[in-house]
């Protein structure tokens, strides 16, 4: 993409929509080569704040606001994945992301969510995949599953859905599109119940983890908080104030959110990140 056309879409969003097919190739390989350079696991610098981004599902209007308020200044923000389908601008809504990362590598983070696994695990509803001609969905599949999965900073991890039953840290490197902790990171859900793993949900085919198994892999881990999306059924606080869930998507809740942490403050649980509306 010439950098000229770069330039018009970071001064005015809207004008992402002008992208032609061969400069959205040209944007998608360009990411495809810096998402290559990062490791599943982006552990940042607990100094500055850090902003977490939930679901925002072609809410294109969120990530503007997001972006607008917040990107800047000593902040960091973490988008915690699913940038596609529900939603009426999903096109909109990644391309402008990926121009932004391109733009911003140290300063904004794309994790990957289920909605970007389209090229190894289907799902329903899929409407920005199946609105892509074959070349098209195989160029994004290609980028979108090179994303990262977690964020580490202080005393926090972030990412999509469940905690892989991995244990340490680096061990989330080793993690590959489409096996079992894969699938634990971007399909996993919570109950607020005692227990491991619950098996699969009869309906969603999500796996089910509960109490037991947070906790348990969280002191592996050595964190104290984790920040997710995913599962807008789930109680926004669980676990002893320990697990976070939020949405930045209409597509959802009424309200959109994110979550400040401020990280010159200890965040020993919940209560140390400020939940912000959009």
């Amino acid at each position: 993409m010439p950098s000229d056309k770069m330039k018009r879409i970071l001064l005015d969003p809207d004008r992402v929509s002008e992208l032609t097919p061969q400069e959205t190739r040209q944007l998608l390989e360009r990411a495809r080569v810096l998402f290559d350079g990062e490791p599943n696991l982006l552990e940042l610098t607990a100094e500055g704040r850090v902003v977490f981004i939930g679901d925002t599902h072609g809410d294109f209007e969120a990530t503007r606001i997001v972006v607008a308020r917040y990107l800047g200044d000593d902040r960091k923000l973490v988008f915690l994945g699913d940038y596609v389908d529900r939603g009426p601008d999903s096109k909109a809504n990644l391309d402008y992301l990926l121009c932004l990362k391109l733009a911003y590598p140290d300063s904004l983070f794309l994790l990957q969510g289920n909605h970007e696994g389209y090229g190894v695990m289907r799902f329903c509803p899929a409407d920005f995949w199946e609105g892509l001609d074959a070349e098209l969905a195989g160029l994004y599949e290609q980028t979108l599953l090179r994303l990262p999965l977690a964020v580490s900073v202080g005393s926090a991890l972030a990412l999509h859905g469940a905690l892989p039953d991995v244990i340490t840290l680096s061990d989330v490197n080793r993690i590959q599109p489409g096996d079992e902790h894969w699938r634990q990171v971007v399909w996993g859900d919570w109950q607020e119940i005692d227990g491991g793993y619950l098996g699969l949900d009869a309906f969603t085919g999500r796996p089910q983890f509960g109490r037991g198994y947070f906790s348990g892999v969280m002191e592996r881990l050595g964190k104290q908080v984790l920040v997710r999306s995913h599962q807008p059924s789930a109680p926004r606080v669980m676990y002893d104030r320990r697990c976070l869930t939020i949405f930045t998507s209409r597509a959802y809740m009424p309200l959109r959110a994110v979550a400040v942490a401020d990280l010159g403050r200890e965040i020993a649980d919940t209560s140390g990140l400020l939940l912000e509306t959009v």
